[in-house]
């Protein structure tokens, strides 16, 4: 189970690690009783990642600038997860940023000490620029000052990164956790260090020895059913009936952010968009990208607004003949729901009421030519698929669609 970041605010600031004042926000209309001076930064209070990229942090400076901020994040669904709260919290000039970890290494069954002089690393790099130390007996002050001195901290950085980190492991043992995080950890210019984020996961089978850990997790399970049993998926969606027309699927947040832009500039309407690339953080277990291929689709769907599904795969993907038969099996599955509906109906628009998104296609890479052979077959202007290699023409042709009066989808 992961905490929000307001909730493991509160475990640092109990613990001792330094964290900026901050005031958890239930409604916008709290901030007219903000007991912390602006600027102050507001975050949307989910768990999935990259809130920054698509509007779920913002900083304001007047209590009507953030009133606004606010009423916007809060109907703000990322991966179709809506925020219940927000956290309001003071402005921090970092000059630097650093990544600390403590997390148990299953393997080994050992806690780990992670470390880097780099913030928010990318993946595949993270093994040449992560800094680790395996706490193999009794944890003692000794193993955070050697990844201190692993990372190539200087001077009082040795000892306040030091004790930031035994601060954390103290906090991994109390709690019975799997991960401590926090990222980024910054350093302004007078050398104080602050945990301007982190992240917590709990090892569920201790949540039984930690009663006010059940309760928090039984809250969690009861707002998940609720949203399920009223809303579904769906419902998740509400908040982006507004949203454009056009759906994004990528397999990276580069790829997703450049089709998103090109959409803008070509005049078009991004609505939904998902990095297929790793699982939502919401997802109870690992997936594939099979799976999180046929659910991006499938949730795009759902949305009254979305008209056009615009698909940007890029490079490697995994098993690409499975993902190019996932869409497949999506068109398949909707001209199956679709038909009766157009049997009943004598006019266009009825047909256009019931008529699914179409697909636009840009696949590029040569480990793609599996999947482009599977499509290539589906590429009907029944099914309403375009397969292009090139982003920009795939681009064009989505707004294209949007703008046709024949393609409309109405809600």
């Amino acid at each position: 189970m992961d905490l929000l970041e307001y909730q493991v605010k509160e475990w640092f600031g109990e613990i001792g690690i330094p964290v900026l004042p901050s005031q958890r926000i239930d409604h916008p209309t709290d901030l007219k009783r903000l007991k912390i001076r602006y600027p102050i930064v507001l975050k949307s209070q989910v768990h999935a990642g990259e809130r920054e990229k698509v509007g779920g942090v913002r900083m304001v400076e007047t209590t009507i600038d953030a009133i606004a901020a606010a009423q916007n994040i809060f109907n703000l669904s990322i991966w179709g997860e809506l925020p219940e709260v927000l956290l309001a919290e003071s402005k921090y000039d970092a000059q630097q940023e650093f990544y600390l970890a403590v997390v148990l290494d299953t393997a080994i069954c050992r806690p780990v000490l992670l470390g880097s002089t780099e913030a928010n690393i990318d993946l595949e790099l993270a093994d040449q620029k992560m800094q680790y130390v395996v706490v193999e007996q009794d944890f003692s002050p000794f193993y955070a000052r050697r990844l201190a001195l692993k990372m190539g901290l200087q001077g009082t950085l040795i000892q306040s990164v030091s004790t930031v980190l035994e601060k954390m492991y103290q906090l991994f043992v109390q709690k019975d956790l799997d991960l401590v995080e926090i990222n980024p950890l910054g350093v302004n210019l007078a050398g104080e260090v602050m945990a301007l984020n982190g992240k917590v996961r709990v090892n569920e089978r201790s949540i039984g020895r930690h009663p006010e850990i059940a309760a928090m997790a039984e809250k969690t399970v009861n707002r998940r059913e609720y949203r399920s049993t009223t809303n579904g998926r769906a419902g998740e969606l509400k908040s982006l009936d507004k949203q454009g027309k056009i759906g994004i699927l990528g397999n990276g947040t580069g790829s997703v952010m450049a089709t998103y832009d090109l959409v803008v500039s070509s005049g078009g309407k991004p609505g939904i968009s998902l990095n297929l690339r790793h699982a939502a953080i919401t997802d109870p277990s690992p997936t594939t990208f099979y799976e999180r291929l046929i659910k991006g689709l499938n949730t795009l769907a759902v949305d009254n607004n979305t008209q056009v599904i615009l698909i940007n795969l890029l490079g490697s993907v995994p098993q690409p003949e499975e993902a190019a038969q996932a869409i497949a099996q999506f068109i398949l599955n909707n001209k199956s729901e679709t038909q009766p509906l157009l049997a009943k109906s004598n006019g266009s628009k009825s047909r256009s009421q019931n008529l699914p998104p179409h697909l636009v296609i840009r696949l590029a890479g040569s480990e793609l030519d599996a999947a482009k052979d599977v499509l290539t077959a589906l590429q009907t202007h029944e099914d309403g698929l375009i397969l292009v290699e090139d982003l920009d023409a795939a681009v064009a042709a989505a707004v294209r669609l949007t703008k046709s009066p024949a393609y409309k989808k109405v809600s």
